[in-house]
């Protein structure tokens, strides 16, 4: 015997949604200021959100000559996360750097 019976037997009906849409993206902003130093740009940059030496360099020097630079783009928890973090690294060195997100 097999273990089944046949009132318990069916049939599984399944559905695929077809109208899954992707999540909205955020840009995150490092905005320039005259105390924060550029070296710690550099390294906030390398450390929260994982970019290179040459491409946090570039990132922080456009901070600096256009007044802000976009470090990434995310969804809203993350950008919120990732903003929160270098909010707080920020403080802990004394620093009055600002960040923000903006939607994509």
């Amino acid at each position: 015997m097999n273990g089944l019976s046949p009132e318990t037997e069916g049939e599984v009906i399944s559905e695929t949604r077809e109208d899954i849409t992707e999540p909205p993206m955020y840009k995150v902003l490092l905005h320039n200021d005259d105390y924060t130093t550029m070296e710690f740009v550099v390294e906030l940059l390398m450390s929260v959100f994982h970019k290179t030496f040459e491409d946090a360099t570039r990132i922080m020097l456009n901070v600096h000559k256009t007044g802000h630079g976009v470090c990434g783009i995310y969804t809203f928890e993350i950008a919120e996360t990732k903003v929160e973090t270098a909010h707080e690294l920020a403080m802990e060195r004394g620093f009055p750097l600002k960040s923000s997100i903006e939607k994509a």
